[in-house]
């Protein structure tokens, strides 16, 4: 099945959104990496972005004012300037030359509508029903709960649990690290600090 720019663009916003897109913040959730300027690595959500600024879930969150490079599912790379923190993460303000800013005004509505129109969700990699379902979650308060894991992928777990960390806590499942990315019904989602090897990816998998 095939859409028309005009059908997305209806469904996103039905006025001049061609104006509108260049400064409009959407609700997106993409997962990604960022480094620092110190040149250190985390995995991240978006919880909303425009073509000029973008806000994400984030374990570490570097000082105001300070060089971030953005790396996005679908999007790819960005650079930016960290502008101000907020709850689990920070904001950025996005360097994005004015051609690039149009391409990428398209590519956040096409995303941003994938949900509207019922198109499927991509996924980064295969996932898998590991054998042994139950591992040992720790929180960062030395906690540590017993829970379900329902499958897993090189980048990620998803897990059923009772009591839901908040987004963006640091965690280990079993003996990899990771940070909650995402809540849903009697689970979370963990993104890996590491991908895993794929020589070890299959059913018999323990992390």
């Amino acid at each position: 099945m095939s859409w028309s720019n005009a059908t997305l663009h209806k469904a996103l916003r039905p006025d001049d959104l061609k104006d509108r897109r260049r400064h409009q913040r959407v609700r997106l959730s993409l997962s990604g990496r960022y480094m620092l300027s110190d040149h250190r690595e985390y995995p991240c959500q978006t919880v909303d972005m425009s073509p000029g600024g973008v806000r994400v879930i984030a374990p570490v969150i570097g000082d105001i004012g300070s060089r971030v490079v953005i790396y996005l599912d679908h999007v790819g790379r960005l650079e930016g300037q960290i502008v101000r923190h907020v709850e689990s993460g920070f904001a950025a303000q996005l360097r994005v030359p004015p051609l690039k800013r149009e391409k990428l005004a398209d590519q956040l509505t096409w995303l941003a509508n994938r949900h509207i129109l019922g198109l499927p969700e991509d996924r980064r990699h295969e996932r898998i029903e590991p054998v042994s379902k139950r591992a040992i979650l720790k929180l960062p308060d030395g906690n540590e709960i017993t829970v379900r894991i329902i499958d897993i992928s090189l980048s990620g777990v998803a897990i059923n649990i009772d009591t839901q960390p908040e987004l963006g806590t640091s965690v280990t499942i079993g003996r990899t690290k990771g940070v909650v990315i995402r809540h849903f019904p009697d689970g979370v989602a963990i993104e890996f600090l590491r991908q895993l090897p794929e020589d070890r990816f299959d059913p018999g998998i323990k992390l």
